[in-house]
């Protein structure tokens, strides 16, 4: 009999799943087995993302055009879901923003917009999906970043966000696992993704950015969204059963350095 694969017959709703890591994260969840409900801002990349699921596996995938910031965003996500898929197992957070700046430089403005979106989006489909996940005893990844961890200069809304982010995961984990509930985190280095040149960085800055950033991670690399992925993945799923309320760092050495 052919193997069954981790997540068959369970439901896995993604965030930001039309870019980087959401979208590394929707394939490898739907090769895995799962009926993938897939959130994103633009229908035209949502539907690339359907595409390149199908060219791999027959997952069953469910898309939904939604901004997850917006204030009735994370009901119509969760809701949609469940009358897509009557379930859901899986809750991936990966939609976020990037915005530089300093304490002197960053304004209201886009604190409050990094803030609602890589914070408060989160707690709210938290909020709403936790019922669903306790009836199905499923669990929660939230994609942090080693900003989370560790202090960088320069991107000061974002680190902010990212910490808090962390303390999310922790407080949420203690008080849904006597319900069942396993809730974790992981916190990338530098990955190969959108969100720098889609925060604002010239896109000839951010190869200079890659290439430098070899040399600030001790395994000399950064990584791909697919090595990221692999790690939500194992997280989500029952080989990782005792694991709750972690940062997981996977930054090629990053969070072990001090500034140079």
């Amino acid at each position: 009999m052919p193997e069954t694969l981790p997540f068959t017959g369970r439901v896995a709703l993604i965030t930001g799943a039309t870019s980087g890591i959401g979208r590394a994260a929707a394939r490898e969840f739907a090769r895995q087995g799962a009926r993938v409900s897939l959130v994103g801002r633009r229908a035209d990349r949502l539907q690339q993302v359907a595409d390149a699921i199908h060219l791999e596996s027959p997952a069953d995938v469910f898309l939904l055009e939604v901004d997850v910031a917006g204030e009735t965003g994370a009901a119509r996500i969760v809701d949609e879901t469940i009358a897509r898929f009557g379930a859901l197992d899986v809750l991936v957070n990966a939609a976020g923003i990037l915005v530089s700046g300093s304490l002197e430089s960053t304004s209201l403005e886009a604190w409050d917009e990094t803030m609602n979106v890589n914070l408060r989006a989160i707690f709210h489909l938290m909020q709403l999906a936790a019922p669903h996940l306790i009836a199905r005893r499923g669990n929660i990844v939230n994609v942090s970043s080693v900003t989370g961890l560790r202090s960088f200069p320069g991107v000061l809304a974002y680190s902010v966000s990212k910490a808090a982010l962390d303390q999310l995961t922790r407080c949420a984990a203690l008080e849904l696992a006597p319900k069942g509930v396993r809730v974790n985190a992981v916190n990338p280095g530098v990955v190969v993704t959108e969100a720098h040149v889609s925060g604002g960085m010239a896109r000839e800055n951010y190869q200079k950015f890659l290439e430098h950033s070899q040399t600030t991670h001790p395994l000399g690399r950064v990584a791909q969204p697919e090595e990221i992925a692999g790690l939500i993945a194992f997280l989500a799923s029952d080989r990782a059963s005792w694991i709750t309320g972690v940062t997981y760092a996977i930054d090629g050495g990053r969070a072990l350095t001090c500034a140079r």
